[in-house]
């Protein structure tokens, strides 16, 4: 059985993790609890946390959005019949394009399951969508802790999870990866949700609305 978390003990495992760390007990203090962010699993998801890569989450639902005007529901088969420049209309970048077509080839071709992804281990999922262009750590990281709520992911590649630990934990701007990896490493088995903790911080520090 995966370790996931639900609903149901979400706060407790805030709860759990702020008896452990009394900075991320300030977080919950200061701002509450965070949002149990939740995305379904399915083709739409996926294509979402690839506009999400690298530009703000604004930008990346703006694109999204403007998909579905043009489509409706979101599926590989109407996104294969959209050409280059209908999908730059919808803010696609050029190398986005091409993750789209990828993963909605894969999905059309049989090389890819979404539906199957949950009955894996983390690191299974890892490597099967790791095989489609665009689809990096961070793309993986994101689905595993949003759409199927495994409780033990901390994407270093996430430059604003980054910034939030060193802000949460007072360290210098330059503090490595691998430093705040060892941090990280307090908050095992449940780091996904003290990486909820520290990016809830940081968009209410930034007064960021989503």
């Amino acid at each position: 059985m995966h370790s996931v978390f639900t609903e149901q003990n979400f706060k407790t495992v805030c709860q759990q993790l702020a008896k452990k760390d009394a900075d991320l007990k300030s977080i919950i203090d200061e701002y509450g609890h965070p949002p149990l962010w939740s995305r379904k699993p399915g083709f739409e998801t996926l294509i979402h946390i690839i506009l999400e890569q690298q530009v703000s989450l604004a930008s990346a639902k703006a694109a999204l959005n403007k998909l579905k005007e043009k489509i409706g529901t979101v599926t590989p088969k109407k996104l294969l019949l959209l050409s280059d420049t209908e999908l730059k209309a919808c803010y696609f970048s050029r190398q986005k394009i091409v993750y789209a077509r990828c993963l909605a080839d894969a999905i059309e071709n049989g090389k890819l399951s979404i539906k199957k992804l949950s009955t894996l281990p983390d690191e299974e999922i890892r490597t099967e969508l790791s095989k489609i262009k665009g689809i990096g750590n961070w793309t993986v990281d994101v689905f595993l802790m949003m759409v199927l709520h495994r409780t033990d992911l901390f994407p270093t590649g996430d430059i604003a999870l980054m910034n939030s630990v060193r802000h949460i934990k007072k360290l210098p701007p330059h503090t490595s990866k691998e430093e705040i990896i060892a941090i990280a490493e307090l908050w095992r088995p449940n780091r996904t949700v003290a990486a909820f903790l520290c990016w809830h911080a940081y968009l209410k520090r930034k007064n960021i609305t989503y």
